[in-house]
């Protein structure tokens, strides 16, 4: 959309999943975005859901869904919604790294620039973008989220509503782009009010099977819709599906680990070994506990709060984060009703990969998460659930829980037993990144530079969450758009 703001460029827009132009024919449950109903968009073999799956531990016999998108909009159109950026320090890292374009003083203005803020003004928001913010205040919360609250204030965390101030932590308000239920997808808030522009061709239900690579230049797709092939052509390819997608089709068109690709019989075009390699995301675990009758009345329940805070030792702060769900839910694995807390792990040092498993592009790639092989990460995520249980104990709760079912007692003698438990338990935040990482021209694993261009081909990009160069700690939607942002002005820059 912000491409076509120049009646002088043409854009191509595709997407592999169904499009809904009309507001009214949008799907319920892409539309509302809030408990049974955010839960359906995202259910496995869904149609709007490309049903992905990865393997957490070796500890857990059954695969791991990873839920992406498959609509117009992509992961956004199924996303909790959840409008935290990444911390300060998070971005001056990336630069420190070499990508010193990236650092937080210049992606604020694109913080900004896509937000419309409801609730705070300033130098640190954004009050005219094309993305509404919101969040649910005190008189809106449910008797849990109170309760989580007053146990918070009790253990000592600070009270910080604004989340986005640069040096917040604590106990704050969750920020989300959602207006009175509505998921406020990409789809909506950026593309919608832009279909208009004759400049702005959308085309769904045609997903890409392949980039063509003449010589060293992209110059254009193999594509596929119904039944039938076609190619697509530009003078530029934009590469924007998500850390699974693009390092896939990377790999697919010949760009990737050289050995690998042999494998498939694919000719190499780059030899790039960081395509697939550096796979982040924030491991989580759900603390479970049953609640008294009638404490949960709304199944479309929201959350309002989370609690950021540095685990013991950690020189990085805010890298743990306790998020609690008040609402009659599936998260808890079809439970009754129940009050369930994520604990999350939000600066790993853990990373895991993804490798083709067949040259057929309709073929998924493998994914192996590698969660808690580090002893660090297995010890902050220790005191992550420790810190829940005891939480959950505080007086404010005394009204809402009966009792722990998950973990047990038993699961928390020692932290061997506790370890067994998270082996056992650990799941994925849905926060994938880094796959394509960005670096400079040293870092041989960076597979595109500052200006998100692909090493070693023309005329092709990746602008999504796979370019991150570590995991922010934050969930990835909005540091997404500001890549997204940020990549629109490189390329009317560059052309």
């Amino acid at each position: 959309a912000r491409l076509s703001e120049d009646p002088g460029r043409s854009v191509l827009l595709l997407e592999a999943g169904p499009e809904y132009p009309d507001f009214q024919a949008l799907p319920d449950s892409l539309k509302y975005g809030w408990g049974m109903l955010n839960l359906e968009a995202r259910k496995a073999g869904g149609p709007f859901n490309w049903s992905f799956t990865g393997k957490a531990t070796p500890h857990q016999p059954e695969p791991m869904p990873v839920p992406r998108g498959k609509a117009m909009g992509g992961t956004s159109a199924i996303n909790g919604q959840t409008f935290i950026r990444g911390a300060p320090e998070d971005f001056d890292t990336w630069a420190a790294w070499g990508n010193e374009d990236w650092s937080y003083l210049d992606c604020l203005p694109y913080f900004r620039k896509l937000e419309s803020d409801e609730d705070y003004s300033g130098d640190f928001h954004g009050t005219e973008g094309p993305v509404p913010v919101r969040r649910h205040h005190r008189e809106t919360w449910p008797p849990a989220q109170e309760a989580f609250y007053q146990a918070c204030l009790a253990a000592g965390y600070p009270d910080n509503p604004d989340v986005h101030e640069p040096d917040s932590t604590g106990v704050s308000l969750r920020a989300e782009n959602n207006v009175d239920g509505v998921r406020m997808s990409m789809a909506l808030a950026y593309l919608d009010p832009n279909r208009h522009r004759l400049n702005l061709t959308v085309k769904a239900g045609v997903q890409v099977l392949k980039i063509i690579i003449k010589g060293k230049r992209a110059t254009g797709l193999e594509v596929e819709s119904g039944s039938e092939r076609f190619t697509a052509e530009g003078g530029e390819i934009i590469l924007c599906a998500g850390a699974v997608a693009s390092p896939h089709l990377l790999m697919l068109s010949g760009i990737g680990p050289a050995d690998h690709l042999a494998e498939f019989g694919i000719p190499v075009v780059v030899d790039s070994p960081g395509v697939g390699q550096n796979m982040r995301d924030h491991p989580n675990v759900t603390v479970k506990f049953s609640v008294k009758e009638g404490t949960y009345d709304d199944p479309n329940g929201m959350r309002a709060l989370r609690l950021r805070f540095s685990a013991t030792g950690s020189k990085t702060p805010n890298d743990m984060i306790l998020s609690p769900a008040s609402m009659n839910t599936v998260i808890a694995e079809g439970d009754d009703p129940s009050h369930t807390i994520n604990c999350g792990l939000y600066l790993a040092v853990g990373k895991g990969e993804l490798w083709l498993t067949s040259a057929d592009p309709h073929a998924y790639p493998s994914m192996d998460y590698h969660y808690l092989e580090d002893p660090w990460d297995r010890e902050r995520l220790r005191e992550a659930v420790r810190k829940c249980v005891g939480l959950l104990n505080d007086p404010a709760y005394a009204e809402v829980i009966q009792e722990r079912t998950d973990p047990q007692d038993a699961d928390l003698v020692t932290d061997q037993t506790l370890d067994a438990w998270l082996l056992r338990k650990v799941s994925s935040s849905f926060h994938i990144s880094g796959t394509c990482k960005m670096g400079p021209d040293s870092d041989r694993e960076a597979v595109v530079d500052g200006r998100l261009k692909v090493r070693g081909v023309e005329g092709l990009r990746v602008v999504d969450a796979s370019v991150m160069p570590d995991v922010i700690r934050a969930n990835t939607n909005v540091t997404t758009m500001m890549i997204a942002e940020r990549a629109a002005d490189f390329i009317k820059e560059d052309n």
